[in-house]
């Protein structure tokens, strides 16, 4: 990136003789600044500039200041918000105020703006890291176990029972286990916690690289990236398959994308240069040199499509993204189909869609079959009911307390006007209709219709459609009629245009006052449900107890809501109550005792000990989705401490282990050693 500034497109007279600049043997190449000087000079002017100077700074010393502060026993039903004190809060508004000083410049530095967006990522994802003794996120922690498991058995892995899935699609678990045989480290706990901050700053370069296909103003890249981290609530940044895999998936689109700009404006340059681009050794010779040598490199770009280097690089991509997730290569595909119908652009995304089909084939007939054979009819059976498909993720909300019914209502307000953002961007400019914008934006939806995705899909298609959205959002509120598409852009060497205007007063302030507002729904979104994602090191202690239970053993669970609660999933069976569907769920929460008392009565297939675990995260699951009442909850709880098959092997203040006596049930086995703290 380089911060030359944006100046009108001025060509001199070609009949004026280029001035002599005189040659002096002792002159001296002008210094650039370095350091702080260099900062300072490449810094905004004006009165924005000052703004945009003092709120970065300022934002990122209050939030330093505020973090202290924070109290994590305050989560209830808003999750973090209530446990962050008021000052943090200020951080947020001073980077977002700044940063709409820093897009109100003449002249839009990169280095600034891309500072103000790096401070973002930190401030938003980078609090819970800093805030949490442990790891957030019980599907983190699972990926945590399947990764360890992957290293005990140097692969595959025996006996996984419902996560066999995982030995089915093991590229991401297979490369963190290479990343932890390489660096000597014991455990990715050790850098998991930060997966957030890194995904998020990964994913800046395909983003930059993806816009600056677009446009070539620096306005609407860095206010589109600015709309995608302000807007990205849904949360699939942890430490997962389908964070690497999002990564991975934006990354092959932007080359691709990036492919179809360069193409464009070689097309539109030789158009300019001399009509059309004829093919090299052609008898005709019409246009200059120039013009002929163009046409030379252009004919030979057509004929070869891609590169052998290029090419292969996304063949990388899209065998890690095949081997890691099962969603992301049918999005992908959707994706790069859509682009494909624009008749110009086949030559360059045919072969990859391809790749993208033949690859997700190829893996599903082998390595994935037995999932595929297992779930095929209900794959099948998913695409008849898309109206199913598309609300499969807002069950159970009016059971939820008040916290999450607004916070579910802020997420849904969020989505409909980053889409409603989007969709006037597209009617307002014509120019982003003809960029791949508008298939980038649809493919997500017709996935959606496909499959409900564990009730999910909706929230993934959102997140598959942001970096387009984002963009023609950015488009609306930064953009002018005429626009500055990267296809109109001139050869290298030549002065950039003129960007698009900042836009006066009133303007600037709605689009401060309406980022605010976007970012402040994100805010609800990503840290409402903190209060169960947050795990005390007490309840991994628990959990890590139960781990170490002789092998065979059965562990009993209220919720999968645990930190590491599938370590050693490979020896021990794990039953969880929550898990029940239909008429056993409603029995639970009428007869909690009951239900209880069953489920320690059905005996260990595998004849190990049987063991009980009740947390603090276990209970607050239940409360936040309304999974089942308080007092179902309390009652079951009430039930395991009266119970005299059971015996209290484990206590602390957030956990409690109980092993089950009943010698028929062999439940004889003694607990682990050191299992009671007071």
């Amino acid at each position: 990136m380089t911060d030359a500034p944006e100046r009108a497109d001025v060509r001199p007279d070609p009949r004026t003789p280029a001035p002599r600049t005189p040659v002096h043997a002792d002159a001296a190449p002008a210094r650039r600044p370095h350091g702080l000087r260099a900062v300072l000079a490449a810094a905004p002017s004006g009165p924005s500039g000052w703004i945009a100077l003092g709120a970065l700074p300022a934002a990122l010393a209050l939030w330093l200041l505020a973090l202290p502060n924070a109290r994590l026993s305050r989560m209830g039903d808003l999750g973090l918000l209530q446990a962050l004190p008021p000052l943090w809060f200020a951080a947020p508004v001073l980077l977002t105020v700044g940063f709409v000083a820093v897009l109100r410049s003449p002249v839009v530095r990169h280095r600034w703006a891309g500072a103000y967006v790096l401070a973002l990522i930190l401030v938003v994802h980078g609090t819970p890291s800093l805030l949490y003794p442990t790891l957030r996120y019980a599907w983190a922690w699972k990926h945590v176990a399947i990764i360890d498991a992957v290293l005990r058995h140097g692969g595959a892995v025996p006996g996984a029972g419902k996560l066999d899935v995982y030995n089915q699609w093991p590229g991401f678990f297979e490369l963190h286990a290479l990343v932890l045989r390489a660096t000597g480290l014991d455990s990715v706990l050790g850098y998991a916690s930060w997966y957030p901050v890194i995904t998020n700053v990964l994913l800046l370069g395909p983003l930059l690289l993806l816009y600056r296909s677009f446009t070539t103003d620096r306005r609407l890249v860095w206010g589109g990236i600015w709309l995608y981290y302000a807007t990205a609530w849904v949360g699939q940044d942890y430490f997962s398959p389908q964070a690497l895999a999002y990564l991975l998936h934006l990354t092959v689109i932007a080359l691709v994308v990036h492919r179809l700009a360069a193409r464009r404006r070689l097309t539109r340059a030789g158009a300019r240069a001399g009509g059309s681009v004829r093919p090299a050794g052609s008898a005709s010779s019409a246009g200059p040199s120039g013009a002929r040598a163009l046409g030379t490199v252009l004919d030979g770009s057509s004929r070869a499509g891609w590169r052998a280097a290029p090419f292969a690089l996304l063949l990388v991509l899209i065998a890690a993204i095949v081997s890691s997730h099962q969603l992301t290569p049918v999005m992908l595909a959707v994706s790069l189909l859509l682009l494909a119908l624009g008749r110009r652009n086949r030559r360059t995304v045919l072969p990859v869609l391809a790749a993208v089909v033949g690859l997700t084939v190829l893996w599903d007939a082998t390595v994935a079959r037995p999932f595929v054979s297992a779930n095929l009819s209900g794959l099948i059976a998913a695409l008849g009911s898309p109206d199913h498909n598309a609300v499969a993720g807002l069950a159970r909300l009016g059971e939820a307390p008040f916290g999450q019914i607004l916070a579910s209502w802020a997420d849904r307000g969020l989505t409909a006007a980053v889409l409603l953002l989007a969709l006037a961007g597209a009617l307002r400019h014509r120019w982003v209709r003809r960029v791949g914008l508008l298939p980038l934006l649809v493919a997500p939806v017709a996935v959606l219709l496909a499959n409900a995705y564990d009730g999910e899909m909706l929230f993934r298609a959102y997140l598959f459609a942001l970096p387009a959205a984002a963009f023609l959002a950015a488009a609306l509120l930064w953009g002018n009629r005429a626009g500055t598409p990267a296809e109109d852009a001139l050869p290298p060497g030549t002065p950039p245009r003129p960007a698009t205007r900042p836009g006066g007063p009133l303007r600037t302030g709605v689009c401060a006052v309406l980022l605010l507002g976007l970012l402040g729904g994100t805010l609800f979104g990503y840290y409402s449900k903190e209060a169960m994602n947050y795990f005390t090191p007490q309840e991994v202690a628990a959990v890590r107890y139960v781990a170490e239970t002789p092998a065979g053993s059965r562990i009993i669970s209220l919720t999968a809501n645990e930190p590491g609660g599938e370590l050693n999933y490979d020896t021990h069976d794990r039953l969880v109550l929550g898990d029940a569907a239909g008429e056993d769920l409603r029995h639970l929460a009428a007869a909690p005792g009951d239900a209880l008392r069953g489920a320690l009565a059905t005996p260990n297939a595998a004849g190990g000990p049987t063991y009980l675990i009740l947390t603090r995260a276990q209970v607050l699951d239940c409360e936040l989705t309304g999974l089942l009442p308080a007092s179902a909850v309390q009652g079951l709880a009430a039930a395991a401490a009266a119970e005299p098959t059971l015996r209290r092997v484990y206590a602390n203040e957030d956990a409690v282990v109980y092993q089950y006596t009943d010698s028929d049930a062999g439940g004889g086995a003694a607990a682990p050693a050191g299992g009671s703290t007071p």
